[in-house]
């Protein structure tokens, strides 16, 4: 599985690269504050919600340490996606976030 560090795509999204953002946390989480731009799929979602993921593009996984957006990663890697686990999760996560 395909990992990155949080300073790795912040250092992306300065350099306004195009970054996909998929936040598998529970809403509960998500309400305190999520990457800007990230798109909520819950974990238990993921599976029952692939229309809203393009095969086309490359995405991140966050969660909040990053277990469950590695159990995601897999899933959707198995699926044919190109993803890639944010490490740490939002728990390394020092920059903005938007609530």
């Amino acid at each position: 599985m395909k990992q990155i560090t949080t300073k790795e795509l912040e250092k992306k999204m300065k350099n306004n690269e195009n970054v996909n953002i998929i936040d598998v946390r529970e809403d509960d989480e998500v309400a305190q504050g999520k990457i800007p731009g990230a798109k909520h799929i819950p974990l238990g979602e993921v599976s029952d919600r692939l229309d809203e993921i393009d095969k086309d593009k490359h995405y991140y996984m966050v969660c909040r340490s990053g277990g469950r957006s590695g159990k995601a990663s897999e899933f959707l890697k198995a699926q044919g996606y190109d993803v890639t686990n944010v490490d740490g999760g939002m728990l390394a996560w020092n920059e903005y976030v938007e609530k």
